[in-house]
């Protein structure tokens, strides 16, 4: 077992960088000797989950195996993929489903509005549970994993650069608790907006968004849009169940 953690340390050491990294690199931050992760790289390396180049090691093709079969047989997905089609036909903004891992949210599927939003967000993207449709998820957990959460959170800015205060965010959580649903405005990609809700269930993982920009989802239109993210994450519970 203490090998196939020390493997699955190194790959997600390599999914966490955005570029090639030295064996010396790999092995410090995995706390590795030199000679055992070289032997995992090598292990890795021949069953195609990692690929090397004269700058290093990244992850490799064979990783996406594993992607595909997840995206295929998730019941989560299955359930979730007709209620955003659905959601994004109704309001004409583009829909997506994320899921939170760890201290980040993923995105699991995207169903594409009347205009598609024109800023890239790729399936698997790992994104912040502080900024955006992330407050929904950040507001179903505990006071001691929030705590924890704030505190390793490094970059507390939105794109326009303000900061974000611990104290106005707490207060912000509480209201997201209290009317069920989270807004956001410019906070990852300037003049873009969104309004997400979680899935009911222990933890609230899950979150559907619907987003577009600022023009399309004014202040008037947000609490609308809080009703129907609300009753797309009830469908998808319920398909679940």
């Amino acid at each position: 077992m203490r090998s196939l953690e020390r493997a699955i340390d190194v790959l997600e050491i390599l999914d966490d960088s955005r570029h090639a990294l030295r064996l010396s690199d790999i092995a410090r931050r995995a706390e590795l000797p030199i000679a055992t992760t070289q032997r995992i790289l090598n292990v890795l390396e021949s069953r195609g989950r990692i690929e090397r180049d004269p700058t290093g090691y990244r992850p490799g093709v064979g990783l996406i195996f594993g992607a595909h079969a997840y995206l295929t047989t998730s019941p989560l997905l299955n359930a979730a993929r007709p209620v955003l089609q659905d959601l994004a036909a109704e309001t004409g903004l583009t829909a997506s489903l994320f899921k939170r891992f760890g201290r980040h949210r993923v995105v699991l599927a995207r169903v594409d509005g009347a205009r598609p939003l024109r800023y890239e967000l790729p399936i698997g993207e790992r994104l912040p549970l502080h900024l955006g449709a992330g407050k929904v998820l950040a507001a179903a957990m505990n006071v001691e994993d929030l705590d924890q959460l704030l505190d390793q959170v490094k970059d507390r800015t939105r794109a326009d650069g303000s900061p974000v205060d611990r104290d106005e965010l707490l207060a912000e959580l509480k209201s997201v608790r209290d009317i069920g649903y989270a807004q956001a405005v410019g906070e990852r990609e300037p003049g873009m907006a969104s309004v997400a809700a979680a899935l009911s269930g222990p933890g609230a993982l899950a979150a559907v968004q619907v987003a577009g920009t600022q023009e399309e989802i004014p202040a008037e239109r947000v609490e609308q849009l809080g009703v129907e993210v609300q009753r797309a994450a009830f469908a998808i519970t319920r398909r679940l169940s």
